[in-house]
């Protein structure tokens, strides 16, 4: 793997790196949605062309949530092709959190319009059949396409809790989004536990700790 170096913002290196040996479609794929106790993982895979100028990119996590949905419809509309892959609260309880993030992933190339010659992961461990793939720990924070591909992921699964909010309002899903802030922790107290949590998470050891 080639080293990056210490980036302060996404750049397209990677992506031009293989563009000129000849990759035409260069796929950033990203996840989001490991850490929360409810809802589902979702991932996201964004192919550009070389061309490609959108300005503040970066990791969704760098981002208010504002400016992520600034951005979110630039990427749409100036990609080559945008994937997006979920995989569910119950499929996460049946294979384990890291499988479904990783099916995830593959759920999102699988729905891009164009096949891939590279896919440029976040993180590591990735791989997926006869593609070829690159990971790049913090590749969110590094490479171009990885960051668009988080933005969209987040943006997308922060609408679905969103909408999840209006059918369960006692857990405040819109504002926290799943993750385990003190006002899930003790709505869940309060409660139990609603059909959307993730059961294999401990989520009761969780909240009685807490």
């Amino acid at each position: 793997m080639r080293a990056l170096g210490t980036l302060t913002h996404p750049t397209l290196d990677t992506e031009t790196h293989y563009w000129s040996y000849g990759f035409i479609h260069v796929a950033g794929v990203d996840e989001v949605g490991r850490g929360p106790l409810a809802g589902p993982v979702v991932a996201a895979a964004v192919v550009f062309s070389p061309d490609i100028a959108i300005e503040g990119i970066d990791d969704s996590k760098k981002l208010t949530e504002e400016k992520r949905e600034e951005l979110f419809s630039p990427i749409m509309s100036k990609a080559i092709s945008v994937g997006l892959g979920v995989v569910d609260h119950a499929m996460i309880d049946k294979i384990n959190i890291l499988r479904a993030a990783q099916l995830a992933m593959k759920r999102a190339i699988d729905n891009l319009n164009v096949k891939p010659e590279i896919v440029l992961a976040d993180g590591r461990g990735f791989s997926y059949d006869l593609l070829r793939c690159e990971n790049i720990i913090g590749g969110d924070a590094k490479v171009f396409s990885i960051a668009a591909a988080s933005i969209i992921a987040k943006v997308h699964r922060d609408r679905m809790m969103k909408d999840l909010d209006a059918q369960y309002p006692q857990y405040g899903f819109a504002k926290h989004k799943g993750y385990a802030t003190k006002e899930h922790l003790e709505a869940i107290r309060a409660h139990g536990l609603c059909s959307i949590h993730r059961k294999s998470f401990r989520i009761h050891h969780v909240a009685e700790s807490a």
